[in-house]
């Protein structure tokens, strides 16, 4: 669940010099309210659905099959599984010829789907390394948020650094998937927290820039609302990626 931080969507609004940004106003604390909301409702969703889809067992076996080889994904939920990935490409591709209801309701999609997908890893984990991981990831990406946002230390080079380890660690996962080695997935997995707690920080230190751009051109209409969805997005995949990766450092497996 990769994302380009480089993309064009951003950058028009993005104050490119590292002088602190002073006197925060009603378009950017909108703009950032807006981020926010967005990524919490998309947050509720995909708690929702990996609830339902991982204790109804009607909808559970939608995506899963008892089979004589054991419990095996159906086609279905092989098409979920990657279906995430796939509506990211399309948000993140078609964002400037969209229009904020089709953004809307595409976000709101793909926070369903990627709930759905999720629901695997009740079945995997016990309850308490769920919530345990999550709660820890929480506090991580507050703490990490705020920093980016609060810092008057200029973040991009520390940004490019990161993307480039970003690059890095799909790449590595990639190769790990074929000659699979547990201590090499122990090493992604440690730089991946990393990563992503850095990542926070910067993607929160962009948007603020981003609200202060707004600011600067007196944009607070369907422009904005669509770089908040955006901005979500890429909070959200911060997210879950650190809890998911926490997770798979210190969760404790179902017997």
């Amino acid at each position: 669940m990769s994302y380009n931080q480089n993309s064009e969507n951003f950058s028009r609004y993005t104050v490119i010099d590292s002088t602190p940004l002073q006197g925060e106003r009603s378009i950017a604390k909108n703009f950032m309210s807006q981020v926010f909301f967005f990524m919490f409702i998309g947050l509720g969703i995909s708690a929702l659905m990996a609830d339902l889809f991982a204790y109804n067992e009607s909808l559970r076996s939608m995506l899963y099959a008892n089979t004589e080889y054991g419990i095996q994904m159906t086609g279905f939920g092989k098409i979920i599984t990657f279906a995430p990935l796939a509506f990211v490409l399309v948000l993140w591709l078609g964002f400037s010829r969209m229009s904020a209801g089709v953004l809307t309701v595409l976000f709101l999609a793909w926070s369903a789907v990627l709930g759905m997908s999720l629901s695997s890893i009740f079945m995997m984990y016990t309850s308490g390394s769920i919530v345990g991981c999550f709660i820890s990831a929480a506090a991580m990406f507050g703490v990490m948020a705020f920093f980016g946002y609060t810092t008057g230390k200029d973040l991009t080079s520390f940004g490019r650094i990161l993307s480039m380890a970003l690059i890095g660690v799909i790449v590595g996962s990639l190769i790990n998937m074929f000659f699979f080695s547990a201590g090499f997935n122990l090493l992604l997995n440690i730089v991946s927290v990393a990563v992503f707690t850095g990542l926070t920080a910067y993607n929160m230190q962009n948007l603020k820039r981003i609200g202060a751009g707004l600011e600067t051109e007196g944009n607070d209409s369907a422009d904005g609302y669509k770089l908040a969805i955006l901005g979500a997005l890429v909070l959200y995949l911060n997210f879950i990626n650190l809890f998911l990766t926490l997770l798979e450092l210190f969760g404790r497996r179902r017997d």
